[in-house]
């Protein structure tokens, strides 16, 4: 089953590890899971790109100049994690809980780098998480003369390019043809004898 994600992340350089600000994920049965790294508001504010692009879509609120804090009162607050570890715990039981996963982002590189910074190496990813993410952008080069689906006004939510990555899959493969599937009926059968009488 697919599970389509997107992650909005500080970027630091080559000296520090890719941090998480918020992981949307968006599995083909409808569930869908959102969580904002509680760690992240202090380099959220700093990060110039960060701050103008993904802070509006974040419960931020500057009570007193120069202070930062998460905004308990905001719509999306509930969506902060009480912790680090507990963010973790949330992703793994979400993807560990679909069956043959297969994970799918748009420039998906980053997106997985961090997914799996999240559980320490590459070595150390869970059991049942795959290796890789599947890119939407290879399907987007190769059908280029399909429209995809517009992108709403919060293209830097977590949860929104989520579910944007999910429509976009299903408009680039909407054309293609379905897998045929054979039915086995259950008990023996008789053939069918066909030849000349």
């Amino acid at each position: 089953m697919r599970i389509y994600y997107d992650c909005e992340f500080v970027e630091r350089g080559r000296d520090l590890p890719i941090q998480l600000v918020s992981i949307g994920l968006v599995r083909e049965d409808g569930q869908e899971l959102y969580r904002i790294n509680p760690e992240c508001l202090s380099n959220v504010a700093k990060h110039a790109w960060l701050s103008v692009n993904v802070a509006p879509y974040l419960p931020m609120t500057s009570p007193s100049q120069g202070i930062i804090a998460w905004d308990e009162h905001h719509t999306e607050y509930p969506y902060v994690a009480v912790s680090l570890d507990a963010l973790v715990d949330d992703v793994r039981a979400f993807l560990q809980s679909t069956p043959d996963l297969e994970l799918w982002a748009d420039y998906g590189a980053y997106d997985h780098v961090v997914l799996c910074q999240l559980f320490g190496s590459m070595n150390e990813l869970p059991a049942g998480i795959p290796m890789f993410t599947r890119d939407i952008r290879e399907l987007v080069i190769r059908n280029p003369h399909i429209d995809l689906p517009p992108q709403g006004w919060n293209v830097h939510h977590a949860l929104e390019d989520a579910r944007w990555a999910r429509d976009t899959y299903r408009a680039l493969t909407a054309h293609e043809p379905r897998e045929l599937t054979a039915t086995v009926s259950e008990g023996p059968q008789e053939a069918e004898i066909v030849g000349e009488e």
